[in-house]
C-alpha cells in the first residue's frame, strides 16, 4: 500500500470526555471481520477498510494512554500520539500470521507515546539510551511499591537497580531528574521589578577584559601574524606550506611536491618541518 492513511477521527466536542464517548461507540470487530478488512486494505488499497480497523481500536489507544497520565502531559495529546502508532500498526498488520490487531498494535501505540513523552516531558532530555528509557518508564511504578517513600534510600535504589539490570548510580540520577522541575530562565512575568530571574545570574564573558585580550591575540595569530610568518619563508618553503596547510581544496601530497621540485619526498617533509618550526617561533614571539 503506497498511499498514505488520511482518516477522520471522532471530534472532541468541547472536551476529551466527548471524544472518549464517541470513540467507545464504535463496535469491536470479530476476528473474521478484522481479517476481511485487513485483506481489503492491503490487497485492494481500500482506505475505508483501514479506517474501520483504526476506529474500532480507538478505545485501545485511550486505555493505553491513560496509563501514562502520571507524566503530567495532556491526555488528549497522549491519545493523539497513540493514534499515530495505531495507524502505523494497521499499515503493517498481516492478518495471515494468526495474531489479532489488538496484540500487534499495542507495541506501536506504546512506542509513539514513549517517544512523545521523552521529547516533551522535560526540556532537558531525561533518557537518551535504551537502558535509560527502560529505567525511565519503570522507576515510577517500582518506586510506588515502597509506600510512603518520596526519595529512595541507598538500599532501595540498589534493589531497583538489580531488578532493572542497571547501576545504582543510574537509578539515583534518574530519580533526581524525575523529581526535578524545569525552571524558566526569564522567570515569572508576575514577579516584582526587584526580582531576579535565573538568566540574570548567567554572566556574559564575551566582554571580560582577559577574554577580549585573548580574542585579539587569536585574531592576530590568524591574520597579521600568520601573514608575516608566511612571508618570512623562502619561496620553496612557502609553496610547500601553502599547498600542504593553507589550501582551499585537497592538500598536495609529498610526492606531488617532490616531483615539482625534483627532490625526494623525504626532502619535502624535512623542508615542511623546518618551515613550520620557524613559523611557530615567529608566532610565539609576536
Amino acid at each position: 500500500m503506497t498511499q498514505a492513511l488520511t482518516l477522520h477521527f471522532p471530534s472532541a466536542v468541547g472536551n476529551i470526555d466527548a471524544y472518549i464517548q464517541a470513540a467507545n461507540r464504535y463496535p469491536m470487530l470479530t476476528e473474521a471481520e478484522e481479517i476481511g478488512l485487513a485483506e481489503r486494505f492491503h490487497n485492494d488499497g481500500d482506505v475505508e477498510a483501514a479506517r474501520q480497523l483504526v476506529l474500532s481500536h480507538l478505545r485501545l489507544v485511550i486505555s493505553i494512554a491513560r496509563g501514562y497520565l502520571g507524566y503530567g502531559l495532556p491526555h488528549a495529546d497522549l491519545i493523539q500520539e497513540g493514534n499515530i502508532g495505531l495507524m502505523k500498526a494497521v499499515k503493517r498488520f498481516d492478518s495471515g500470521r494468526g495474531v489479532r490487531l489488538v496484540s500487534f498494535a499495542m507495541h506501536w501505540i506504546k512506542a509513539e507515546i514513549h517517544e512523545y513523552i521523552l521529547k516533551n516531558w522535560r526540556l532537558v532530555k531525561v533518557a537518551t539510551t535504551k537502558a535509560q528509557r527502560k529505567l525511565f518508564f519503570n522507576l515510577r511504578s517500582l518506586k510506588n511499591s515502597y509506600e510512603g517513600v518520596d526519595t529512595l534510600s541507598g538500599t532501595q535504589a540498589t534493589e531497583v537497580a538489580t531488578r532493572l539490570g542497571v547501576k545504582q548510580a543510574e537509578v539515583i540520577e534518574m530519580e533526581t531528574r524525575l523529581t526535578g522541575r524545569d525552571m524558566a530562565l526569564d522567570g515569572n512575568p508576575d514577579d516584582s521589578d526587584n526580582a531576579f530571574a535565573p538568566i540574570d545570574y548567567l554572566a556574559d564573558s564575551r566582554y571580560e577584559p582577559t577574554r577580549v585580550l585573548e580574542n585579539k591575540a587569536i585574531a592576530h595569530l590568524q591574520g597579521e601574524g600568520l601573514h608575516a610568518a608566511i612571508n618570512s619563508l623562502d619561496p620553496r618553503s612557502r609553496r610547500i606550506i601553502e599547498t600542504r596547510w593553507l589550501h582551499d581544496g585537497e592538500a598536495a601530497t609529498l610526492h606531488e611536491l617532490a616531483a615539482e621540485f625534483s627532490v625526494s619526498a623525504e626532502r619535502i617533509r624535512q623542508i615542511e618541518v623546518k618551515a613550520l618550526q620557524k613559523m611557530r617561533g615567529l608566532l610565539l614571539d609576536a
